[in-house]
């Protein structure tokens, strides 16, 4: 009997039904996911450990055009061979070791990295994107490109310098090679000045959300042209009345099609390395639509990839 992949309630919840392989293994491919269940980095409500899962599952909602209705991964035209894309599983983490986690992430990431084009880093709160941005020590003139509603880049709070709201600090001290961060969404009442004003001496851009709507052209624009760009998307980017399954949500956020709009015109105008997404907890969002959202949003992004051949 032929088992009906096609399905998305059946069958083994791979993302967009892709082969299984090892960060390790021995494989290669245009694409590839790396799931970073981690969540102890919040100073908020917890669940985001939760997300790898629940984005393999909702992606099977949207399996075309990366397989065919009988689950079969296309192959990367490019060799002929290879696939288009490959699940490299979850990192294993410990469960209250901080620091062995980070290591952890880091060599599970750069081994994604040597096997595929563009790896998609499924967190995890926002604190993965600094052991994550790590693997790419070697990348000459690296640019972050942030949609995100909190600017992320605050020294220490509640004496902790690794929580959700400090991985781009962390991570502009540990990498030169890592020389700009556009933040763009910015809002919301929780606002550290110290923070803003260190990375606006560093020469950061920040883009409150206010500023986004209609502008979004002019923003791209602005940005180097033609730049390596690692994009992280901080769930919380979203407005809550379309993805309300985040930690610390705030009003007045992204719509879908803006938020596409905008990785449009990245895309098309960068060379995109990797992409994260991160902070999306679908135990607060019992309609399941925020992993749905997101799931498509990945999705949608590797085919703008795909189809811009760089």
């Amino acid at each position: 009997m032929t088992t009906p992949t096609h399905l998305p309630y059946s069958g083994i919840a791979t993302f967009a039904r892709a082969p299984i392989g090892q960060p390790d293994g021995d494989w290669r491919a245009t694409f590839a996911v790396l799931g970073i269940p981690f969540d102890i980095a919040l100073g908020f409500r917890p669940g985001a450990r939760f997300a790898p899962r629940a984005l393999r599952e909702a992606s099977l909602r949207y399996v075309p055009p990366f397989s065919d209705l009988n689950g079969k991964v296309w192959l990367d035209p490019a060799s002929g061979s290879d696939p288009l894309f490959v699940d490299a599983g979850d990192v294993m983490l410990p469960s209250l070791e901080p620091e062995l986690a980070r290591k952890r992430i880091t060599a599970a990431a750069r081994q994604v990295k040597a096997r595929c084009r563009l790896p998609v880093f499924l967190g995890g709160d926002h604190s993965v994107s600094f052991p994550l941005l790590r693997a790419f020590h070697d990348i000459p003139e690296l640019h972050v490109v942030q949609l995100d509603a909190h600017l992320d880049f605050t020294d220490v709070r509640n004496d902790t310098k690794y929580s959700n709201s400090s991985p781009f600090r962390r991570a502009c001290e540990a990498l030169p090679n890592l020389v700009h961060i556009t933040t763009i969404g910015l809002r919301g009442l929780r606002h550290d000045p110290e923070a803003a004003q260190a990375a606006r001496a560093r020469g950061h851009t920040l883009i409150a959300m206010e500023d986004v709507a209609g502008r979004v052209e002019k923003i791209v624009a602005a940005l180097p042209a033609y730049r390596n760009v690692y994009l992280s998307i901080d769930a919380d980017a979203f407005d809550p009345a379309v993805l309300p399954g985040t930690s610390s949500p705030e009003p007045d956020g992204f719509s879908y099609a803006l938020a596409m709009q905008l990785i449009r015109g990245l895309v098309r105008r960068h060379s995109i390395l990797a992409i994260d997404l991160v902070e999306l907890a679908p135990n607060l969002d019992q309609t399941g639509r925020s992993e749905l959202l997101a799931a498509r949003l990945i999705m949608e992004t590797l085919s703008e990839v795909h189809d811009a051949g760089h």
